[in-house]
């Protein structure tokens, strides 16, 4: 009895320590993102950038206008093994103020 209970305990907090760590890279993602927009790089640079930092298969958003530049990351993370548990939806959102000719194309 005390056996299946460990293994529930573990795998519980195997899968908070997962989704944690998800949100944490999804943050920083985020942000190095909009720092790196608002300096006037690329988008589409930063864009491919943001999704190689993010968990896999994130969505990012990348908008860049005369005043801020803002990256959204959403990311989907699904239950460990058969546990039915339905998958968790992560989101980030990271604004920097544009610089000075930053918006300019």
């Amino acid at each position: 009895m005390a056996l299946p209970a460990l293994l529930l305990v573990t795998v519980a907090a195997l899968w908070g320590v997962t989704i944690a760590s998800a949100q944490l890279a999804c943050a920083d993602a985020a942000k190095t993102g909009a720092r790196a927009a608002s300096r006037g790089e690329p988008l589409p640079a930063v864009e491919l950038a943001v999704a190689q930092a993010a968990p896999a298969g994130a969505d990012v958003r990348v908008h860049r206008d005369a005043e801020l530049s803002t990256v959204e990351v959403t990311a989907r993370i699904h239950a460990p093994g058969m546990t039915g548990l339905p998958p968790v939806v992560l989101h980030a959102r990271a604004l920097a103020a544009t610089e000075p000719g930053a918006a300019d194309p």
